[in-house]
């Protein structure tokens, strides 16, 4: 069975992107990969691992670990075979929680797919461009479709500091669908891969 993380990428109290990934996960319940025991999605939460700001006294890239928090947070990694990284944009790019995330790791992530659900005043555009290019450091493939949620009109907000209620357009959801479907397929492929490499 492929595995797919819903990485909830803000650790900020009262984050709108708790209530985007639940919708996230709720739209992947219902996928036929699901319903066929295909795939499994499953919500991860950075805020749940405090991780800090980046403590490991080797680069990432010798797999060295030396406190309890990265090896869990590698040991969740690992036990993926893809990710849709659920992300707000602040100030032009997304979260430093979520890059600094990325970085606590390397092998972890290598040879797995990436879809990115974005939201924000501007749909969260801008955080995802960057976030693409991180990934692709980390040998993560970016799928193609992104859902770019508006704070506008894809959310009803009453409180700015609250979270609010999510109601994505018409649109939303097919365009998150088709988004599973990729991460879904090249998830599969590149599980493939990565075991014709292992057995090398």
């Amino acid at each position: 069975m492929i595995r797919i993380a819903i990485v909830v990428g803000s650790t900020r109290p009262h984050r709108r992107t708790a209530v985007t990934a639940a919708w996230v996960a709720e739209v992947a319940g219902h996928h036929p990969a699901v319903a066929a025991s295909e795939a499994a999605f499953e919500v991860v939460d950075l805020a749940g691992f405090g991780l800090g700001v980046l403590d490991e006294p080797a680069p990432a890239l010798f797999g060295d670990y030396r406190h309890p928090h990265t090896n869990r947070w590698a040991r969740t990694v690992a036990s993926f075979d893809g990710f849709v990284f659920v992300t707000p944009e602040y100030n032009h790019s997304a979260p430093a929680a979520l890059k600094n995330a990325i970085d606590f790791l390397f092998a972890e992530w290598n040879n797995k797919a990436a879809g990115f659900v974005s939201h924000g005043v501007h749909g969260g555009v801008r955080a995802v461009e960057h976030l693409r290019q991180v990934m692709t450091e980390v040998q993560v493939a970016n799928v193609r479709t992104q859902v770019a949620l508006s704070a506008f009109t894809d959310f009803e907000i009453t409180d700015p500091a609250e979270p609010g209620v999510i109601a994505p357009g018409p649109h939303q959801e097919p365009t998150l669908v088709e988004l599973l479907d990729e991460v879904i397929a090249w998830s599969g492929a590149l599980r493939t891969l990565r075991h014709q490499m292992a057995a090398a």
